[in-house]
């Protein structure tokens, strides 16, 4: 028997009519691009217009916000008394949290954790990191230390016990918080700067967002990797070797998740390594 073919269905979407009063809180397509030149975006809903124009207009912004409102108050850990040390630590992580949720909407998506591979990374990165700078300590070209602070800033390390003078409490609380930064805050300000923002611009610098996450060019991979100096001066060798290596990992997986991830567990892992040692040099 044969199936007679199902006959097509035509629905009529009801038109509104000339005088319908539209529901309270509504708020047309054609009302809400009222006014806009084609092409230009269209204010997120709940942000304000300004932002979503700042965006447009400077992308680069997006990216360096968290991490500039991060260092914006890390130099309060010199400026204040120890006892006040875990306030301060946890003024600059909340601050870099709010300006990456406020700007969560205008970052690509972050791509998927590979935990078993974030994790071991994580880990080898703290091996390289204590051992690389131990073996580094030991070498020397002339005066100049392979271990010590990086030429181009003035003085040395001064390692000293960070318990001295605190209280149980304000050592308790210090250590907790400083965990909490440096495993929540730290990783995704400084992933969303370094591997989701300046790795790409060292490709192109103008149009940095049209550049792939992840992708490679040898001026991006070294480049990033020796300006990570200006960060770890008191490291610079070892964070050239791990800048490298989180590089390769980003070219690879292609995910700054899975490198927020990496950079959590290396952190959480060297602290409490520091803690249980006592190898305060890396506190």
């Amino acid at each position: 028997m044969e199936i007679e073919p199902q006959k097509r269905m035509e629905t009529t979407l009801p038109q509104e009519s000339a005088g319908a009063v539209p529901p309270p809180g509504h708020r047309s397509e054609r009302a809400a691009t009222a006014g806009q030149a084609p092409g230009e975006k269209s204010p997120l809903a709940g942000e304000p217009a300004w932002l979503t124009e700042l965006a447009r207009r400077r992308p680069d912004f997006v990216f360096m916000a968290p991490y500039l409102a991060y260092l914006l108050l890390l130099p309060l850990k010199d400026w204040v008394p120890a006892a006040y040390l875990p306030w301060a630590t946890a003024a600059r992580g909340i601050l870099g949290l709010l300006v990456f949720w406020f700007l969560r909407r205008h970052f690509p998506p972050l791509g998927r954790p590979h935990w078993p591979i974030a994790i071991t990374a994580g880990v080898l990165t703290v091996v390289l990191w204590v051992g690389g700078e131990h073996l580094l300590n030991q070498v020397h070209i002339g005066s100049f230390n392979l271990g010590g602070r990086f030429f181009v800033f003035p003085g040395v390390l001064d390692v000293k016990d960070p318990r001295e003078g605190l209280t149980a409490f304000s050592w308790g609380s210090q250590v907790v918080l400083r965990l909490a930064v440096a495993t929540i805050t730290v990783p995704i300000v400084e992933e969303i700067f370094w591997r989701g923002f300046l790795l790409r611009a060292f490709i192109n610098w103008d149009r940095f967002e049209r550049v792939p996450l992840g992708a490679f060019a040898w001026r991006a991979f070294i480049g990033t990797a020796l300006l990570s100096c200006l960060q770890h001066p008191d490291n610079w060798g070892v964070s050239i070797l791990c800048w490298l290596a989180w590089n390769a990992l980003m070219c690879w997986k292609k995910s700054l998740l899975c490198l927020m991830i990496t950079h959590g567990v290396t952190n959480l892992v060297l602290y409490l390594y520091v803690i249980a040692r006592g190898d305060w040099q890396f506190w």
